[in-house]
């Protein structure tokens, strides 16, 4: 990445933190943002458990920049720990995960935009700018036709509600598939059986069927259906955690 200027009121921004495994990626943003945001302190970690010893001893950051794909990230649940951490600080996820259902999902959970890792310098600097002024960003070919939230019996719906649903769901949905029952879901996750059994009403509300079976069914459904090109596998494991 080259360094560049923003066009636009950017004082907001004054430190940044980026969480990603790959140093010269990092360095790489760490060189755009100092050609945009000055002067701004940028601390960059390679974990989720990184940024968040980061955050505990104290560091504010104006803006996080998130990779997806960390060592201790398991599916977006990465990024829903992290929101819960900061809820008030803008999260700007860049991955080389581009699955437009995967994309939604995070609008969804709170991300301020999204941006695929071999997005052009250009495009990075009109989400900076977008973030800057307090928007979100979504690249226009991620936008759903319908907004984000409603809901309806179209399959990008059904792959959106599966995306949506909480780490725990997502762990015990997972389990149903596998043909496991309540009491031995309970055992595997370390929960009463009663917290399994609200789980499930939760994520049958959630997606809109009425038993297990029908949740099943719906979630090996989608896996055929949901994905397409290179990235399926990966893409749907995210999803599936």
């Amino acid at each position: 990445m080259q360094h560049f200027k923003v066009n636009g009121p950017t004082e907001s921004i004054s430190s940044v933190l980026i969480v990603d495994d790959h140093p010269l990626y990092s360095d790489a943003l760490a060189g755009a943002l100092e050609g945009v945001f000055r002067p701004c302190r940028i601390e960059k970690v390679g974990s989720l458990g990184a940024a968040i010893e980061a955050l505990d001893a104290g560091f504010e950051p104006d803006l996080i920049m998130f990779d997806l794909k960390l060592p201790d990230v398991n599916g977006i649940s990465g990024f829903v720990a992290l929101r819960a951490r900061v809820p008030d600080t803008p999260i700007l996820v860049i991955s080389s995960l581009t699955s437009r259902t995967l994309v939604e999902a995070l609008m969804q959970k709170g991300c301020a935009g999204f941006l695929p890792k071999d997005a052009p310098v250009e495009e990075l600097q009109t989400v900076l700018a977008e973030i800057a002024k307090g928007r979100k960003h979504v690249p226009s070919d991620y936008r759903s036709k319908a907004p984000i939230g409603v809901q309806d019996s179209a399959p990008e719906n059904v792959h959106q509600n599966l995306a949506s649903l909480t780490p725990q769901q997502q762990k015990v949905m997972q389990l149903i598939c596998d043909g496991k029952p309540n009491k031995q879901i309970a055992y595997e996750l370390d929960l009463a059986e009663a917290t399994v059994k609200a789980h499930i009403t939760a994520l049958l509300r959630r997606l809109g069927v009425r038993n297990r079976t029908q949740a099943a069914l719906m979630v090996e459904a989608t896996r055929q259906e949901a994905f397409g090109g290179e990235e399926e596998p990966e893409a749907r494991s995210f999803l599936r955690r």
